[in-house]
């Protein structure tokens, strides 16, 4: 009862916070981009009460948007698909949301208070971990693959929104985003390889236990880092790798054809893989929930002759890894937010040779260096 229960609220938790971010961050960018293009942004809409006027430095304009979307109307092409042209939209978000099933964004919540919570062996107890609740909504052990698996599937909603809307600036979009995320992918893929060689798992929880006994992998794989950010971007069809809907050579892409609800749905399905694939990258590179020297049972300092420990109870600990999480997810989607307004957009014969020619064999070569120096330093163990 307590597994379904907490997997239930954590379902709902997740999902509804997503959806208020991608809100939030809609809100963000265009704050940003008037910041970068020095004119004011967002702050007419307003909220009236009685003789009180609300503007919340613009916050209210997504509060519009989503009345606005609700209340458009929505037609469909009379010579497109119709069954591909609703499915679309769904296929195109549900993945998203899917692949945070399998994030960590925080430390087990151990609910036995009879325990001695200093004790090290209380955490691996079977009775502690019976009354335990993983901040993971399910944690399984195929992790990174998983991950993979779900995220190919993304494409998929893109391509059926080109193919359907019977448009030839949205059959071309479609084709773009199909190839250029396929094209990713690949080297997506093969820039964890290296990482996964040292964690020795495919399972996230794992690789965050790594990271909190060692360092964070950002400093044993930098250059998977660099690739797998890169990737991550490319895979979000935001500028500079925007050409799947190009405004300014088709039209608004794929979703040409798109209105209401529906194209909020894509809209939504941006900023929710911008959100997860910032969580990923803090969960693979950047300790995921660790924060240096917090350990369960709270600061743990023993360097360099100096050895401090400082014991919290173990709701801080929880608290303090959540917002470790959060803010780390911050900044990677700050900087993701910085990227569109400071490149251009890449041609898309640049966008492929970028992927084939360079993150590709990069991706290669890192592997190979990878597994020579732990080859070498197991002999040297052996």
């Amino acid at each position: 009862m307590l597994f379904w229960i907490s997997t239930t609220l954590k379902v709902l938790v997740v999902v509804g916070f997503l959806a208020q971010v991608a809100a939030l961050l809609l809100w963000v960018e265009r704050k940003q981009s008037a910041m970068m293009q020095s004119r004011i942004g967002p702050n007419r809409a307003t909220i009236k009460i009685g003789s009180l006027e609300i503007r919340a430095a613009g916050l209210v304009h997504s509060i519009a948007d989503g009345i606005k979307m609700v209340w458009k109307a929505d037609w469909e092409p009379t010579g497109g698909d119709h069954l591909l042209y609703r499915l679309a939209p769904i296929v195109a978000i549900v993945p998203a949301l899917c692949l945070c099933a399998v994030l960590p964004f925080g430390p087990t919540v151990f609910l036995d208070h009879g325990r001695d919570l200093y004790d090290p062996a209380w955490a691996t107890d079977a009775a502690t971990l019976a009354r335990s609740v993983p901040l993971q909504i399910a944690n399984l052990d195929v992790g990174v693959l998983f991950i993979f698996a779900i995220a190919g599937a993304g494409v998929i909603g893109a391509a059926l929104a080109g193919w359907s809307s019977d448009n030839k600036f949205s059959l071309m979009g479609g084709l773009r985003a199909a190839s250029q995320m396929v094209s990713y992918e690949v080297a997506m893929g093969l820039s964890l390889v290296g990482a996964m060689m040292i964690y020795q798992t495919v399972r996230l929880d794992e690789m965050v236990t790594w990271q909190t006994q060692h360092c964070w992998g950002i400093f044993v794989q930098p250059v998977a880092f660099v690739l797998f950010v890169t990737a991550a971007i490319a895979e979000t069809k935001r500028v500079p790798f925007d050409t799947p809907e190009g405004e300014s050579e088709l039209v608004a892409g794929y979703f040409t054809e798109y209105a209401g609800l529906k194209m909020a749905m894509f809209a939504s399905g941006e900023f929710v893989e911008v959100c997860v694939s910032s969580a990923l990258i803090t969960t693979i590179f950047l300790g995921g929930w660790q924060f240096p020297f917090v350990q369960l049972t709270g600061l743990e300092f023993h360097y360099l002759g100096l050895n401090i420990s400082w014991h919290w109870a173990h709701f801080v600990v929880v608290l303090v890894g959540f917002i470790t999480f959060s803010l780390k997810c911050a900044f990677l989607i700050f900087m993701q937010l910085q990227v569109r307004w400071t490149l251009p957009r890449f041609r898309y014969d640049q966008i492929m040779k970028l992927g084939w020619r360079m993150l590709l064999p990069a991706a290669l070569l890192n592997v190979l260096v990878t597994g020579t120096v732990l080859l070498f330093l197991n002999s040297g163990n052996g």
